[in-house]
């Protein structure tokens, strides 16, 4: 395993190329393979704000797999059910088909996939997406984040977008922990690559706050490196439901503690605020009651009424629901400089998937911009001007403007 410090888009190309030859042993033979890779893609918030996986790790990964020969690599992933839903197009929103467009390779959302059976708990049938099995090349691209019903979402979670479509979703949150396990054991990534560029602490998966770690971790051992995650993150793997259960099923072993033990990991480890929900939430998702409450959840009645924006908005107040569902577009005309405000301090530089610098190439007919607006959010001295109509990426402004901007003076 690797932890890779990138303080930069320039840092995560030259040290995920050097950490990716100790791996060139999982890369398939034929260059004509199938490659996945499989990022986290939870809501249309962006990587900046800690939800989702870094544009900036797909796009070298990418580059990396090309400059080796590989041709027929596919960026897949089921998103949330309640985007899914609502027919909101994550994958469009948080511009992966256009950063998939420029580097020539496909986008796939899993939920529409052809499947495959594997078996929960119980024997519960469910559907996980044949690419997911079928890849000669499976590389999970977790995001390092707090989940306030598991305690943490890594390697092992991510996985759950694998499944196809909103009802095998569902099935997951019978014993949510137990069927991570069971979803691990039957579909099993070669190579786990965890975004922690900027990480999330407090309420996550999407309403906690962004923590600026500069980290990539890289291995093969899911169970390993989510352990690994839990330390700098400053939790006990006691409180992470599904690593609790890994260790009671010999899935932890005496060396996967020894090895993070040993690890230093003092300038990286951070402690992360805790994931904790409002009392009606904790309330619902104790895994005594859930299963109650799943019960009402699938009913006709509350489908309906959590589609309506009234009802949505009572949810997302009440903290049952993390996600603001907006049905608006974002459309970004033009993105301009501000000359008199840009301090040429490298910013937009450092958080462009693409490497670009806004002060020099923002404006020109040869700017390859996939509008990601990675730069707009990050700026410092908000010198980048958007031209445009916001629409839902007014919600993350609401939620994390000064936030993402602090974080990156």
């Amino acid at each position: 395993m690797d932890i890779l410090r990138c303080h930069s888009a320039k840092d995560v190309i030259d040290k995920l190329f050097a950490a990716l030859n100790s791996y060139r042993d999982l890369l398939p033979a034929s260059r004509n393979a199938t490659i996945l890779l499989k990022p986290n893609l939870n809501s249309n918030m962006n990587a900046l704000t800690g939800n989702t996986t870094d544009l900036r790790i797909l796009s070298a990964l990418i580059q990396y797999l090309k400059h080796q020969g590989y041709n027929h690599i596919i960026i897949g992933e089921g998103t949330n059910s309640g985007f899914y839903r609502n027919k909101i197009g994550v994958i469009s929103r948080l511009k992966v088909d256009e950063l998939a467009k420029f580097h020539g390779v496909k986008v796939k959302d899993l939920n529409y996939s052809q499947s495959c059976e594997i078996e929960f708990e119980r024997g519960t049938r469910v559907q996980v997406a044949k690419e997911c099995v079928e890849a000669d090349l499976f590389i999970n691209l977790p995001k390092l984040k707090t989940h306030f019903e598991v305690g943490m979402s890594g390697c092992l979670k991510n996985l759950m977008g694998c499944l196809v479509g909103q009802t095998n979703k569902k099935k997951t949150h019978d014993n949510l922990a137990e069927n991570i396990i069971r979803l691990n054991q039957q579909v099993k990534p070669h190579l786990q690559i965890v975004d922690g560029l900027i990480a999330m602490e407090g309420l996550g998966p999407t309403r906690g706050s962004p923590v600026r770690m500069d980290t990539i971790l890289i291995g093969t051992d899911p169970y390993l490196i989510d352990l690994v995650c839990a330390k700098l993150a400053g939790f006990d793997h006691q409180n992470i439901r599904h690593l609790s259960l890994a260790e009671k099923k010999g899935l932890l072993t005496p060396s996967h503690f020894s090895f993070v033990d040993l690890l230093n990991v003092d300038r990286i480890r951070r402690s992360f605020a805790p994931p904790k929900a409002g009392p009606l939430a904790t309330f619902i998702h104790s895994p005594k009651r859930q299963k109650f409450f799943l019960k009402v959840r699938n009913m006709k009645l509350f489908n309906f009424l959590a589609s309506t924006a009234w009802f949505g908005h009572l949810l997302f107040l009440s903290g049952l629901r993390q996600d603001v569902f907006l049905q608006e577009e974002m459309l970004c005309r033009e993105l301009s400089l501000e000359e008199d405000a840009c301090q040429q301090c490298g910013v937009c530089q450092s958080v462009c998937p693409l490497g670009l610098n806004s002060s020099r190439d923002i404006g020109k007919e040869r700017h390859p911009c996939i509008h990601c607006l990675y730069c707009y959010a990050a700026c410092p001295n908000q010198a980048i001007r958007f031209e445009g109509e916001l629409g839902f990426f007014r919600e993350q402004l609401k939620q994390y403007d000064h936030i993402i901007r602090k974080l990156h003076r």
